[in-house]
C-alpha cells in the first residue's frame, strides 16, 4: 500500500479507492460484488473492506476479502473490539492467507448489544493493534485519523501525538473518518506536517446521495456538516436533495484535491451509482 501510494505521488496524479462493507447475509453478496465489479471498471488503486469483531460479521469480512484480493489491491480493516492477541494473530494470518495488501489498524467501536466489548478485549488501542501487527507481518499498516479531533481526544494535538506513536510502531499511511470541512483536513496535514508526520492522509469522503441517511451517521459519529448545506437539503424534495449533496460531494473532492490530498478513498455503502458519480465529476476516472 504504501508502495501504492508512492509511485502515485511520483507520478503526481491521484488516487481512487473505494471502501465496502461485508453483507449482514448471504442474499447481500452478489449485490455487493456486482458493485465491486461496476466500480472496478474505473481502474481504482485499491478498496478497503470494513470489519465486523467476533462471530459471522467477522467471517463475513474474510469472504469479502478473499472475493476482492485477488482482483485489487485490498486493505482489510481490524479492530480491537473483544480482541485477544489469539484472535489477531489469527486473523492476521488470515489476511496473509486472503492475499490482502494492508491492514487498517482501528480501535473500532463496541457493538450496541455489549457496550463493554471493548473493555472486555486484551488489546484495547489501536497503537497495541499496530504494534501486534508489526510484529506479527511484514503487510504495511495504515490507521485512521479524525480531522474534527477523535471523539474522546482532548484536542488535535493530542491527537497527533498518538498518530507519531503509531508511525512509530510501524504504521505507513492514513485515512479519515467521515469529515465534511476542507479547512478540518488541511489543518491536519499542515499541523502533522509541522510535527514531522510525513505519512500519507488519504481523506476519505462520503456521497451525499442519500440526504436523511449520510446526516444520521455523520449526527452518530460526531461529524458536523456545514450548516448551509444542511438547510439546503431540508428545504429540497427528494430529488433535488440528491442533485445538491451530490453537487456538494464534487466539489468538496475537487477541493481536496486541489488542497493537496493524494487521492480519494470513497464509502460507498456498497452502491456504485453515487460512487462513480463523485469519481468522474472529480476527473479520477
Amino acid at each position: 500500500m504504501k508502495s501504492i501510494l508512492e509511485k502515485a505521488k511520483a507520478e503526481s496524479r491521484f488516487t481512487l479507492s473505494f471502501e465496502y462493507f461485508p453483507t449482514k447475509d448471504d442474499s447481500a453478496n452478489q449485490s455487493l460484488f456486482d458493485t465491486f465489479d461496476q466500480l472496478n471498471q474505473l481502474s481504482p488503486d485499491f478498496v478497503s473492506v470494513t470489519y465486523g469483531a467476533g462471530g459471522s460479521n467477522r467471517e463475513r469480512s474474510l469472504a469479502v476479502l478473499d472475493h476482492m484480493s485477488p482482483v485489487i489491491p485490498t486493505i482489510g480493516h481490524l479492530t480491537c473490539v473483544g480482541a485477544s492477541r489469539q484472535s489477531t494473530t489469527e486473523m492476521v494470518q488470515r489476511f496473509e492467507q486472503a492475499g490482502v495488501a494492508a491492514i487498517l489498524a482501528l480501535r473500532g467501536d463496541p457493538p450496541k448489544d455489549n457496550p463493554a466489548a471493548l473493555a472486555q478485549g486484551e488489546i484495547k488501542t489501536a497503537l497495541e493493534l499496530v504494534e501486534l501487527a508489526q510484529s506479527l507481518s511484514k503487510l504495511d499498516v495504515g490507521v485512521a485519523t479524525f480531522p474534527e479531533v477523535h471523539p474522546e481526544s482532548v484536542d488535535l494535538a493530542h491527537d497527533l501525538k498518538v498518530l507519531a506513536l503509531k508511525a512509530s510502531a510501524g504504521a505507513s499511511f492514513a485515512i479519515t473518518q467521515l469529515f465534511f470541512s476542507v479547512d478540518m483536513y488541511t489543518n491536519l496535514v499542515d499541523q502533522a506536517r509541522a510535527a514531522g508526520l510525513e505519512m500519507p492522509i488519504v481523506p476519505g469522503l462520503l456521497p451525499i446521495s442519500n440526504a436523511k441517511q449520510v446526516l444520521r451517521m455523520a449526527a452518530m459519529s460526531g461529524a458536523a456538516v456545514p450548516t448551509e448545506l444542511v438547510a439546503r437539503l431540508d428545504s429540497a424534495n427528494e430529488e433535488e436533495s440528491r442533485k445538491i449533496g451530490m453537487d456538494h460531494s464534487i466539489a468538496f473532492g475537487r477541493q481536496l484535491l486541489a488542497a493537496g490530498a493524494p487521492g480519494l478513498h470513497i464509502f460507498t455503502l456498497n452502491q456504485s451509482d453515487a460512487a462513480r458519480e463523485v469519481a468522474l465529476g472529480v476527473g479520477l476516472a
